[in-house]
């Protein structure tokens, strides 16, 4: 489980005053000196080893003690509670390994705001020195970017998993992908070609003449993937901005599409639908991603609930980051039964 040191109460009685006692008081003072300092002033353990004159195990058998003894009382808020509930209640459900619920201020609010902002932190602790990471692209991916911890990575590589757009407003793939690399001082990988080209031809032509091959083969030796799913409603980003026509949207909807992966539409079960956008999109595929060791999937939106059933199933996630009113939307549309 992660420590929300934040999000915890933790309740230790004060330290008693500075009278002289037998042995067994002494030993009683120092322990509580050195749970206040731990759980009230946040201290770390070292800085209490050095303050109180003993080593670092002393410290940790003291905080140990401390507990055993009740003098520690660790509250979880009930907010945090419902949504450690809800982690687990997903975790279960979907079969995932990890489960990140952020908080939502209200039933309307913007959720793909506390999401990035998860998302940013939570990335920032991943990425390593020698490390290999494959990006898509989006809202909440984008509110990611200022809650990313900039900080140099030795060998990093970031490889945007999708191509980019000829005519951008907002978001471009390989913008996003860029700006994340900047961060950490990484080597960045680019599809050089549209998201979205006229024909299958067009592709094959791009791959294996353009030089498109080599950023393929690297996608096939990722560590992790980080990706959003995108819905089917005239107001998703894609649709918004014009990447992809109106009537390419009824259609891919009549066809049984309910989101999207990288420009992949899939079925509420996660398979692909029968459309020639899936046939010409510039992107790592789907089956490509799936044997990413890592396999981030952030997302959220209550209208996006079937888009996500379908993305865990096409993407098998190993972490999920999405906010506590889809997490119930979500539990609801898996079971039919409220689990929070």
């Amino acid at each position: 489980m992660r420590k929300r040191k934040r999000a915890t109460e933790s309740r230790v009685s004060a330290p008693p005053a500075e009278t002289e006692p037998g042995p067994g008081r002494r030993s009683a003072r120092l322990r509580l000196r050195a749970a206040w300092m731990y759980y009230v002033e946040e201290m770390t353990q070292n800085a209490i080893a050095d303050r109180l004159g003993v080593g670092r195990v002393t410290v940790v058998r003291l905080l140990n003690d401390a507990r055993a003894l009740h003098e520690v009382r660790v509250s979880v808020s009930r907010h945090l509670a419902e949504l450690l509930q809800l982690e687990f209640a997903l975790q279960q459900a979907f079969g995932i390994k990890e489960v990140v619920v952020a908080p939502l201020s209200a039933k309307e609010a913007d959720p793909t705001i506390p999401i990035g902002a998860a998302t940013g932190e939570y990335v920032s602790k991943l990425v390593r020195n020698e490390m290999r990471i494959g990006l898509g692209w989006g809202r909440t991916l984008i509110n990611a970017l200022p809650f990313v911890s900039e900080r140099p990575v030795a060998n990093l590589s970031v490889v945007s998993l999708l191509g980019g757009i000829t005519k951008t407003k907002q978001y471009n793939p390989s913008e996003f992908a860029w700006q994340f690399a900047r961060f950490f001082q990484a080597d960045c990988y680019l599809i050089a070609a549209p998201a979205l080209v006229d024909s299958v031809e067009t592709k094959r032509a791009l791959i294996e003449r353009c030089g498109l091959k080599d950023i393929l083969d690297l996608a096939r030796r990722l560590d992790a993937v980080v990706v959003g799913a995108g819905g089917m409603s005239s107001d998703d980003t894609i649709f918004r901005f014009g990447f992809v026509g109106e009537r390419e949207r009824r259609s891919l909807t009549a066809k049984g599409a309910v989101g999207d992966l990288l420009c992949h539409y899939y079925d509420r079960q996660g398979q692909l639908v029968d459309h020639p956008i899936n046939e010409a999109v510039m992107a790592v595929p789907i089956e490509t991603l799936t044997k990413t060791p890592v396999r981030i999937l952030a997302s959220g939106g209550t209208h996006k609930t079937d888009a996500i059933l379908g993305a865990i199933a096409a993407l098998r996630p190993t972490v999920f980051i999405t906010d506590e009113m889809t997490a119930k939307s979500l539990l609801e549309g898996a079971t039919g039964v409220v689990n929070a």
